[in-house]
């Protein structure tokens, strides 16, 4: 059977994130089920991509998502984030077989976790395991790859890595540290996940799928400190805590701790390959060992060039008028506030701001501030603008750069001056649905910390900042409902 239509369930996610749009490039017709769609619509692939409003686990929007569908990625699970997690996991699946065998879906490709069946799995891996057995019930041709660590740039167990070796000089090697794990790199998933659709040979199969090398997990953060040229010393501790130590992470990383705790749990058991199926059947790739795959993430993160990331799928937008988060592997303070203006006129007051108008709200605290970086010798208040109403990207706006316009909706600067780690105050206005004059401004500033001052120094000014961001996005709103404001 030729494969045409496709369908990606979990496209706002990590791996669906990634998924839709090579498959776009494919020449594949992509259909995108999303329980929020305005996560999907900006994105540049989104206009080559049908997508249905729905959810799986209500049953809502599948059978829509469906027809006429070919092939259908089954890539939603809900991490543990519910007491009773693998009930609604297993009646996701079920509600999903369903609409698929009445639609005549003839193949579903899911992607699940390593681990022995033999071995005393945890919860989570119970649940990956237990969703393949339901999709198989389905009698719909499956194809269901298991993957242990998926190594990439905004991946939650790379995150939990990433951010533990750069914020602890010394870290505890807890007794399961000492478990094997087979990293895969995101890159070879996304192969694998693809190349599987020419492949009738992997048809009702469980495919284990695995990096070129095999690691204890106290390797994986030895092995990402060389890479970072970081030393960090071991220390050995005898008490296993799960429940407390995701609480820790979640304090020293921006995964909270019903992400990490599932992740902890699963260190008990060994996740390798237990054989060379993979191979065998995909010889045209040849997977990336764990060493490689960290500098490639590493590579993306340092160009900005980060997809998509693990909180894409599980931090809606935020509907408070104030939220205090780590959002996209990097510490957010975020604002929102509706103004009665269109959009373009909200878009001209923001795009004005600096130079010689200012910035609004307590200039004299910004002057302070640019004073001191002129002391540490940074750039210090430029006062410059090339243009007093228009902003262009890649020019410099007082001791900020900007680093990204888009027309009538955003811009994004990215700090110049002397900091413990880089920072970016990003301006979004949003349009409110079947209201002419009425629109949502975003304003998040963004850091992301070098080491244990890079924190201290983030955390240690979020009362000034608290003053001086709650100031400036009511100031530009007020200057956006009061035209004869707009550019004085």
């Amino acid at each position: 059977m030729t494969i045409k239509n496709i369908l990606v369930t979990g496209a706002t996610g990590y791996i669906g994130g990634r998924l839709a749009p090579r498959l776009i490039e494919k020449g594949y017709k992509v259909v995108c089920l999303a329980r929020h769609p305005q996560h999907i619509e900006g994105k540049p692939w989104a206009k080559d991509a049908e997508i249905v409003k729905g959810d799986i686990l209500t049953g809502e929007g599948l059978t829509s998502a469906l027809k006429n569908i070919d092939a259908a990625y089954y890539l939603v699970h809900s991490m543990s984030d519910m007491p009773d997690f693998e009930k609604s996991e297993e009646k996701s699946a079920n509600n999903f077989i369903k609409a698929a065998k009445e639609n005549n879906v003839k193949r579903i490709i899911y992607m699940g976790g390593l681990g022995d069946n033999s071995a005393k799995l945890s919860r989570h891996l119970k649940s990956r395991h237990r969703i393949g057995e339901i999709l198989r019930s389905s009698n719909i041709n499956l194809t269901e790859f298991r993957a242990a660590i998926i190594v990439g740039s905004g991946s939650v167990s790379f995150e939990i890595i990433r951010y533990l070796v750069e914020r602890l000089p010394i870290i505890p090697r807890f007794k399961y540290l000492q478990s094997k794990c087979q990293p895969t790199a995101i890159r070879d998933v996304l192969s694998y996940l693809i190349n599987c659709l020419k492949k009738k040979e992997t048809e009702n199969k469980i495919i284990e799928i695995g990096g070129a090398s095999s690691h204890v997990y106290t390797d994986l953060l030895k092995i990402y400190a060389e890479t970072r040229g970081l030393k960090r010393r071991f220390f050995n501790c005898r008490v296993w805590l799960p429940g407390l130590f995701s609480k820790f992470i979640s304090f020293i990383t921006p995964i909270p701790s019903m992400f990490a705790m599932p992740l902890l749990e699963s260190l008990s058991n060994d996740v390798i390959c237990k054989n060379e199926d993979a191979l065998k059947l995909f010889p045209e790739i040849r997977p990336l060992d764990y060493r490689t795959a960290v500098k490639y993430a590493l590579m993306r993160i340092s160009e900005n060039a980060v997809e998509t990331t693990w909180a894409m799928s599980v931090i809606p937008i935020q509907r408070k008028p104030y939220a205090f988060t780590d959002k996209e592997g990097m510490s957010a303070e975020e604002r929102h506030i509706s103004i009665n203006a269109a959009c373009d006129k909200i878009f001209k007051v923001f795009t004005g701001i600096g130079g010689a108008r200012g910035w609004f709200y307590a200039d004299w605290l910004w002057n302070l501030r640019a004073l001191l970086d002129s002391f540490l010798g940074g750039v210090g208040m430029r006062r410059s603008r090339r243009h007093p109403d228009i902003l262009r990207q890649g020019e410099p706006l007082d001791f900020w750069r900007v680093e990204r316009v888009i027309e009538g909706r955003l811009v994004l600067l990215r700090a110049e001056m002397k900091l413990p780690g880089r920072g970016w105050l990003e301006f979004e206005v949003l349009p409110i649905a079947n209201e002419e004059n009425e629109s949502v401004l975003r304003q998040t500033a963004y850091f992301e910390p070098k080491g244990l001052f890079g924190n201290i120094y983030w955390y240690g000014l979020y009362p000034l900042h608290k003053i001086i961001f709650a100031g400036l996005i009511k100031e530009i709103k007020q200057r956006a409902e009061d035209s004869d404001t707009v550019r004085q």
